[in-house]
Order: C-alpha cells, then sequence, then structure tokens
C-alpha cells in the first residue's frame, strides 16, 4: 500500500506558478498511474491531469492544457504538478491519487484512483 502526501500549494498571484510534489513512502510511484485532482468551494472534484505508469502518458483538462505539466521525479516516490499562468479559477484543494492499473494510460476519473492524499491549498489571488 502507498501513502501520498502532497506539499507546494500556498498563495499566489494571478499570472504567477507553483510546482506541486505528490511523495509517496510505502512504494514506488513507478508501480501507479498518478492523477492530480482539484476540488474548489462548493464544486464537486475534478480531475485536471494524470501521469501513466510505463510510457509516461499523459492528459490534461482542457481548462488547464498548455498551463499545468505533471512529470515524475528522478527520485522513483514523486511526481510533480508544474502550474504556470495560474488563474484565480485555479483556487482549490489540489490532491493527488494513485492507480495501480494505469498501464500506458491513465484516467481524471475519481473512481479509478485507489489511494489518496489529504491535499494541499492553492489560492489565486491578487
Amino acid at each position: 500500500q502507498v501513502q501520498l502526501v502532497e506539499s507546494g500549494g500556498g498563495l499566489v498571484q494571478p499570472g504567477r506558478s507553483l510546482r506541486l510534489s505528490c511523495e509517496a513512502s510505502g512504494s514506488s510511484l513507478d508501480d501507479y498511474a498518478i492523477g492530480w485532482f482539484r476540488q474548489a468551494p462548493g464544486k464537486e472534484r475534478e480531475g485536471v491531469a494524470c501521469i501513466s505508469k510505463g510510457d509516461g502518458s499523459t492528459y490534461y483538462v482542457d481548462s488547464v492544457r498548455g498551463r499545468f505539466t505533471v512529470s515524475r521525479g528522478r527520485a522513483k516516490n514523486t511526481v510533480y504538478l508544474q502550474m504556470s499562468s495560474l488563474r484565480p479559477e485555479d483556487t482549490a484543494v489540489y490532491s493527488c491519487a494513485a492507480d495501480p492499473r494505469g498501464l500506458n494510460y491513465c484516467s481524471n476519473f475519481e473512481y479509478e484512483y485507489d489511494y489518496w492524499g489529504q491535499g494541499t491549498q492553492v489560492t489565486v489571488s491578487s
């Protein structure tokens, strides 16, 4: 079983960047597809990006494509979400999740993921 911890959130001005980290203990993240999800106040949680195990295929929801990049770190227990050109509507709690089945594909649907971190708050405001 893998335990996930997110970090890197905070308060940032519109147009600036943040890098979130998803760090694992108990297992290597190379054994999982990793998804990044966010939940804004009063809204449902949505998948924003993911990266598969195996070939490292990625997926981005339309609202973040071209601004966010998901990648695996050189250390096998970390996955990053680089967020650029941040907007106020990106404000949310961001969580990472692990899917042991995602070989050469990844999903932005919550039910595909077995393990979740607690989340980190990202606030975009001037």
